[in-house]
């Protein structure tokens, strides 16, 4: 299928399912659990807040991003701020997009990848807590060690997480899912979070080929096993249109696999948008996408490519 051949399929696709009128007749139902039998986790630090979740987008680029590229585009490493208090990923190439003197109450991280986990960085901003995958928390606690012997500043409480795990912080709550994705660490078991303040239930998908089953389960978004939907999605699109027979495949997403994703949650009232909500693209790779003119121009409904510096409020 060619590129415009597919543009013309998801903008039907999407026309069809309708975006604005289907919230009302979705059915509530539970969060879901962890499929190995374990009982969640549930840390609390403070309560839950009111209104929309404000999502600040630092960095919106992949690995592969290195300042400006030879069209001008810049892209800084994938990071998000939540609500101006927690970070999901960072790194220095986020650092400019802070302001002076912030402390986030916390860092998440997905996985160990130094284009998302840097503790140097993440010490110079003094959180309050770090929470991971508790598949790497030992070699985490010890890259932290490393790097306050190297800049004198404290370690942070190092919160370990498993899938279904939930921490409310900073006004929000969020849960640790699984991804679909593969580090140096053969052990490590790369993360995905879904973010929850008031009405608004967020899925934030980066670094993931799809979405797993296991996953889609704990947020209640796979159909055979229903709970609520979710009101906002922003997903990683490593490789761009055309993409999908890249060699990235195993582990990341292109804008067909995102497209395909939201176009079944759409028609299986499983993501419940407010109407008129984008699906936000990150983490995109410098080789396999065009400008964010030519994204913004070219991307089907209701994709949009995020920017560095875009700021979303989900309801």
């Amino acid at each position: 299928m060619d590129r415009r051949s597919f543009l013309q399929i998801g903008a039907g696709a999407v026309a069809a399912t309708g975006l604005g009128g289907i919230a009302s007749a979705l059915p509530a139902g539970s969060k879901g659990m962890d499929q190995t039998g374990r009982e969640p986790v549930h840390l609390q630090y403070g309560s839950v807040g009111s209104g929309p979740l404000k999502v600040r987008f630092l960095g919106t680029g992949a690995a592969d991003w290195k300042g400006r590229d030879e069209r001008g585009e810049l892209r800084r490493l994938s990071s998000i701020l939540l609500e101006d208090r927690v970070l999901i990923d960072f790194t220095p190439s986020d650092a400019d997009m802070l302001q002076d003197g912030f402390r986030p109450e916390a860092i998440f991280y997905t996985h160990s990848h130094g284009d998302h986990y840097n503790p140097s960085a993440a010490l110079k901003l003094g959180p309050g807590r770090v929470f991971l995958g508790s598949t790497w928390v030992d070699r985490a606690r010890e890259d932290f060690k490393a790097a306050s012997a190297q800049t004198g500043l404290p370690v942070p409480e190092i919160v370990p997480l498993a899938p279904g795990d939930m921490v409310t912080v900073g006004g929000m709550t969020l849960t640790a899912l699984p991804a679909n994705h593969a580090t140096g660490d053969r052990n490590e078991l790369t993360m995905m979070y879904l973010i929850e303040k008031d009405t608004a239930r967020v899925l934030y998908a980066t670094d993931t080929g799809g979405i797993p089953a296991t996953a889609a389960r704990i947020v209640g978004i796979d159909p055979h096993e229903k709970g609520r939907p979710v009101t906002g999605i922003i997903m990683e699109a490593t490789m761009g249109l055309g993409g999908d027979e890249d060699f990235r495949i195993f582990t990341h997403s292109s804008v067909e696999t995102v497209l395909r994703t939201v176009h079944m949650l759409l028609r299986e009232g499983r993501y419940t948008p407010e109407e008129g909500q984008h699906v936000y693209l990150t983490h995109m790779a410098r080789t396999l996408h065009p400008t964010q003119a030519e994204l913004d121009a070219t991307l089907p409904e209701p994709l949009k490519a995020a920017y560095d510096g875009l700021e979303v409020r989900f309801l």
